[in-house]
């Protein structure tokens, strides 16, 4: 089994005559991953460490805390309290994560029948939203009372959606199959 960051080098190859592609720096690339989890409703920073805490050992990396841009009296949120952790993968690192993402967590989660293609935005970047933290093993633990979700936006150097697409296949991204009736 091939990784992905084997497969996005032979990416130009495959890709080239799909893509209208003539030089070998036009080749698509994933840029980042950057993965983001809110944590507004969690009003005790014991539960924040928690999610913080997982996220590291889910990426690699520590996460760096957001805070509220604005007061917002509806929500109870105030400028500057902290509402979601962020984390900016890249390298090693995002080849890690993408790896363990499509090839362990997906595969595990409940139902799992594949992702949306109409996920893909118009800048040629996709989004995927995780709605349990513990289909990752790294975070397989007893206590299953702080449960959160979290979004990987994976970030390509390609402009388009249908490019992207075509991309995404060629790196072996569990796409939905479309079943058309009759």
């Amino acid at each position: 089994m091939k990784l992905m960051k084997e497969k996005t080098k032979e990416a130009f190859k495959e890709l080239k005559e799909k893509l209208g592609l003539k030089n070998v720096m036009q080749s698509p690339k994933i840029v980042k991953v950057v993965v983001n989890s809110g944590v507004g409703s969690f009003s005790d920073k014991k539960k924040i460490d928690v999610v913080i805490d997982r996220l590291s050992k889910i990426t690699g990396q520590k996460p760096i805390k957001r805070g509220a841009k604005q007061s917002v009296a509806s929500f109870k949120s105030r400028e500057g309290d902290i509402v979601g952790v962020q984390i900016t993968l890249r390298g090693e690192k995002m080849w890690s994560f993408l790896d363990r993402l499509f090839n362990i967590a997906l595969p595990r989660t409940k139902d799992f029948r594949g992702i949306s293609a109409e996920a893909i935005d118009e800048m040629g970047n996709y989004t995927l939203s995780i709605k349990e933290h513990i289909v990752f093993p790294e975070t397989a633990d007893e206590d299953l009372k702080d449960v959160f979700g979290f979004s990987a936006t994976i970030v390509t150097s390609l402009k388009n959606k249908s490019d992207t697409l075509e991309f995404f296949k060629h790196l072996g991204f569990p796409f939905k199959k479309i079943v058309v009736k009759k």
